[in-house]
């Protein structure tokens, strides 16, 4: 199985913008569609970002649209997500996950998940 280990995260200004970066392991990166999630304290886990295994198909969040850029980089086996214009309202622990079939925005079809990294935008 594959195991994924997320980074990136930190304190920053609203306006800002941060750089996540989900390393891969254990399994050929390229075999799996990956996605980014979050969750703000007392709030349900959501959907941020997903990329398909070649990289050439992206989906957004209708919140993240537009500041958001998720992609990949299977010879380096890693997945990213530009956060640019940041809000408060983007705090939250970031998460990236991979799945084995299909692509796409259901949080119950990925089955490996990364420990998450902290976000924290302040206004």
């Amino acid at each position: 199985q594959v195991q994924l280990v997320e980074s990136g995260g930190g304190l920053v200004q609203a306006g800002e913008s941060l750089r996540l970066s989900c390393a891969a392991s254990g399994r050929t990166f390229s075999n799996y569609a990956m996605g980014w999630f979050r969750q703000a304290p007392g709030k349900e886990r959501e959907f941020v970002a997903a990329i398909n295994r070649s990289g050439g198909m992206t989906y957004y969040a209708d919140s993240v649209k537009g500041r958001f850029t998720i992609s990949r980089d299977n010879a380096k086996n890693t997945a990213y997500l530009q956060m640019n214009s940041l809000k408060a309202e983007d705090t939250a622990v970031y998460y990236c996950a991979a799945r084995t079939t299909g692509w796409g925005h259901r949080i119950d079809e990925y089955g490996y998940w990364g420990q998450g990294t902290q976000v924290t935008v302040s206004s």
